[in-house]
């Protein structure tokens, strides 16, 4: 007697390193969260930094639903959008896609493709950028910007990347003043219209590279008059384009790695 294996087919796809699993949400087990960790752990688990789960939408070509690593629910990822994106125009040869997220409707322009890898200009909406606030602990003291890109960002910029930083970063993530926790981002301007950033991603830890968070690190920068628009991002997974026109653009690649299914 054989017993019946139950499995989840998914996606797996990538921009600039920040990776996620792009998943039909029919086929999700009832506790999405617990689903999720399992699924991104990297060692027992496909691995990722998210998962996008999937469901039709009357207004959109999707809706898509974002967890992060640690079970945690996001409202957007701009890289993860951006990966749905590039699996829609794999399947149906369209060249704009709007996805439903929990930041909004985001509108999805296909500028070109190589093999697997698609690239996407994405209008990612209107910007909020607060005030400049101070974090004082026994173990952090920086002063950064706070940015809200339908999620919130805490923007710090640096001649250099301090040594320890992540640990920093998780300090001030923690904080009381951000509730729901925040994104950090530390942001050493490189020229003109040129910024390298890092990252620690809220319910994740450090990623390669974030589609929100370059344009968070732009908008603080632009905002400050330290560069102008268009703001190339340099991260360590490679670079993206952020253009502030009223709205905020975010160009880039998304990778389409491969396909699988993950015994549940």
């Amino acid at each position: 007697m054989s017993a019946t294996v139950q499995g989840i087919a998914f996606t797996k796809a990538s921009a600039c390193g920040n990776d996620f699993l792009i998943i039909d949400a029919a086929h999700a087990a009832a506790d999405l969260a617990a689903i999720s960790r399992r699924l991104c752990d990297r060692h027992n688990g496909v691995g990722a930094d998210g998962v996008e789960w999937l469901s039709p939408d009357t207004d959109a070509d999707v809706s898509a639903r974002l967890f992060n690593a640690d079970g945690s629910e996001a409202e957007i990822s701009g890289n993860g959008t951006r990966c749905v994106a590039a699996e829609l125009c794999a399947r149906t040869g369209q060249e704009q896609v709007v996805i439903r997220t929990g930041a909004g409707l985001k509108r999805c322009r296909f500028t070109g493709r190589r093999g697997a890898t698609f690239e996407f200009e994405v209008d990612m909406g209107e910007p909020a950028a607060g005030e400049q606030v101070s974090i004082d602990t026994t173990s952090v003291r920086a002063i950064g910007t706070i940015v809200s890109m339908g999620n919130p960002h805490f923007v710090i910029f640096v001649e250099e990347f301090p040594e320890g930083w992540q640990r920093q970063a998780a300090v001030i993530g923690a904080q009381a003043r951000f509730p729901q926790g925040t994104n950090v981002e530390y942001v050493a301007v490189r020229g003109p219209n040129e910024i390298e950033i890092r990252l620690f991603e809220r319910g994740v830890g450090e990623t390669e590279s974030s589609g929100t968070g370059s344009c968070a690190s732009a908008v603080a920068a632009i905002g400050s008059r330290r560069v102008s628009s268009p703001v190339t991002v340099i991260a360590p997974g490679g670079p993206q384009t952020v253009r502030w026109d009223e709205q905020v653009y975010l160009t880039g690649p998304a990778t389409l790695i491969c396909r699988g299914e993950f015994i549940v």
